[in-house]
């Protein structure tokens, strides 16, 4: 993969670089069987966002400082994610343990109903990072209302301007640049 060698526990670079090669892998594999790119991706090819519009959604902010401080006065975090964005909360909450030593389980937002919400009180406001995108993210922002009817914060990580999301979360939320869906994941 070329990610170069593990400098830290967090190696977010070899979970972003196996999705760039799983990306490669499957335009290799459409192109073999004459899949053209605009096909692929339903009305036009995938772009990522230039190096110039990923440096204004840097990971160092004010505001995730803030966001971050909350978090880290809990416990324990449940992050959510549907499809695609299920191994992207999985790897988040990998990284809240080996970082912080705080518990975190990810869970398919699709599947809160069957366990962690009977987990959620109102002793134990454990925050829930989620990941709402794709086809079943009107399913995924009822998944975050019945989180916050146990009042439990929410903080989402989505694209800037979704005002439908801001009605929904209790703490800022965290934003990346917009582009094709297939690529959400690794940014």
């Amino acid at each position: 993969m070329h990610a170069g060698p593990e400098i830290a526990v967090a190696s977010t670079k070899a979970f972003t670089n196996t999705l760039v090669c799983f990306a490669l892998l499957a335009l290799h594999l459409g192109r073999v069987r004459d899949l053209s790119p605009p096909t692929a991706a339903g009305s036009s090819p995938p772009s990522a966002p230039s190096p110039t519009r990923l440096a204004r959604f840097s990971p160092i902010s004010t505001r995730r400082g803030r966001v971050a401080a909350r978090i880290s006065q809990h416990r324990d975090a449940f992050f959510i994610g549907r499809a695609s964005a299920y191994p992207v909360a999985l790897e988040g909450a990998q990284k809240l343990k080996e970082i912080s030593y705080i518990h975190a389980e990810a869970y398919p937002a699709s599947e809160l109903k069957h366990g962690p919400l009977a987990l959620r009180s109102h002793r134990r406001r454990r925050p829930s990072p989620c990941f709402p995108r794709g086809d079943l993210y009107e399913k995924t922002l009822c998944s975050l209302e019945e989180i916050r009817a146990r009042r439990g914060p929410v903080v989402a990580v989505t694209h800037p301007g979704d005002a439908r999301l801001r009605e929904r979360v209790d703490d800022a939320s965290s934003r990346f640049p917009p582009t094709e869906p297939a690529l959400d994941p690794i940014l």
